[in-house]
């Protein structure tokens, strides 16, 4: 079985105990959910799919390195930082029936 889900503005496609790093450590929707051959899709969430998710801490990104430069001024400028991720493990994705 996996799903899409939707974390912050990002998708991720996720199946069970699978991790993945997101921005927040919240979902906010169900997009779609695949099961064998029955494929559920949203308007714009699945209302009968729940996922469980673990938080198993935070997690630092990549370093990102930002440049600035303004040409005849001698003006150089660079910045670096590492943003802020959770590193999410889905434990599991059920779907109810409706009745």
């Amino acid at each position: 079985m996996q799903a899409v889900i939707k974390i912050g503005s990002s998708q991720y496609l996720v199946s069970p105990q699978s991790q993945i790093l997101a921005d927040r450590d919240q979902l906010d929707q169900v997009l779609l959910v695949i099961d064998g051959d029955h494929v559920h899709i949203g308007q714009p969430e699945v209302a009968q799919a729940k996922i469980k998710l673990t938080n198993l801490g935070p997690v630092k990104g990549d370093k990102v390195r930002v440049s600035k430069f303004k040409a005849k001024s001698r003006y150089r400028k660079v910045v670096g930082f590492r943003p802020q991720y959770f590193r999410l493990q889905i434990e599991d994705i059920a779907l109810r029936e409706k009745k």
